[in-house]
């Protein structure tokens, strides 16, 4: 008896120190780099705010947090990899509004489920999105937009990106609130829409604002509103959809940062307190700022409870669209 009382106290001593040298315990980490997955291409908007983030993180750490572009199939892809990957703070995934609140509901198969899958660190940005026209287009308010709209019944086409991106369920969002009948149009990315509605091709759209901005103060286009129920400090002088004609309207795109479901809690911690003092930083507001987002920092708990949020509007969204794919 005492034999085996022995024995098994061996075992558990080395349990206890196997755990203990176990690469992601909280002690230690990170006793080693870092992967940011950003799920889609190098050079985007999601790219932009990983590597702000990215460079933050690196120099608090002590350890390099490298940005690891995964791009395709919408953002899935990479989204996926992190989904499956170790529960042990090396890999993270910066989390987005198409991949984690509109992407599970819009593709048949995502690969995915946001809220069983992954861990919430916390939030980094908000971004609002913006309507343009055509300075042509006779409409200087959300309020005038609507009102022609209504005259006219499938006369005017809705600019968009892809089938699944924010403006797009934006476009269909604004269409079941404001209750009007107009054709989404959806482009391969913000650059074709400018150029279509600079072209007088299409004469009104959702896009994001930086790519736009230098045309609107130019005079080439014309922003009516931001989607966001307070004003973006790029251009304050725009009012919201919500003032201008379309109350409680909101659509803006979230980013974060996530962690495989499973990651220890004490990880967790550390990430979300190195990620809130980044976002306080005057650099980092700016460079956010500079892309058109407001930095918007968050406990885990918040994200889960944004991302559930989100998750459940755009379904609704996407569901009266009919939007899918397969």
């Amino acid at each position: 008896m005492l034999g085996r009382f022995v024995f098994h106290l061996v075992l558990m001593v080395i349990a206890v120190v196997a755990g203990g040298a176990q690469p992601g315990k909280a002690d230690n980490y990170p006793s080693r780099p870092i992967a940011l997955v950003v799920p889609y291409p190098a050079g985007g908007g999601v790219d932009a705010m990983a590597r702000i983030v990215a460079d933050k993180l690196s120099k608090a750490l002590g350890q390099q947090v490298l940005v690891d572009n995964r791009g395709g199939g919408g953002g899935n892809i990479g989204t996926r990899v992190v989904a499956k990957a170790a529960p042990d703070g090396y890999t993270l995934l910066l989390g987005h509004t198409g991949t984690i609140s509109i992407n599970p509901s819009l593709y048949k198969d995502a690969g995915y489920v946001p809220r069983r899958d992954f861990a919430p660190i916390g939030l980094i940005a908000t971004m609002p999105l913006g309507l343009l026209t055509h300075p042509s287009f006779p409409v200087r308010t959300v309020a005038d937009l609507i009102t022609l709209a209504k005259a006219s019944p499938g006369k005017f086409n809705l600019g968009s990106s892809a089938v699944g991106t924010g403006s797009y369920v934006c476009a269909e969002l604004f269409k079941t609130m404001a209750h009007v009948d107009m054709a989404i149009i959806p482009y391969k990315g913000t650059a074709p829409v400018i150029t279509d509605l600079m072209g007088g091709h299409v004469p009104v759209a959702f896009g994001v604002i930086p790519p736009a901005l230098g045309n609107v103060r130019a005079g080439n286009l014309r922003m009516l509103a931001v989607t966001s129920l307070t004003r973006t400090s790029l251009m304050p002088e725009v009012p919201t959809a919500d003032e201008s004609g379309l109350p409680g309207f909101e659509a803006v795109l979230h980013y974060g940062l996530l962690a495989p479901a499973g990651t220890p809690r004490p990880i967790i911690d550390r990430l979300n307190a190195v990620l809130q003092d980044a976002l306080r930083m005057d650099d980092v507001r700016e460079r956010i700022a500079s892309d058109g987002a407001e930095p918007l920092w968050s406990t885990p708990e918040a994200y889960a409870a944004d991302i559930a949020a989100e998750e459940t509007k755009w379904s609704e969204v996407i569901k009266i669209s009919g939007a899918k794919v397969e």
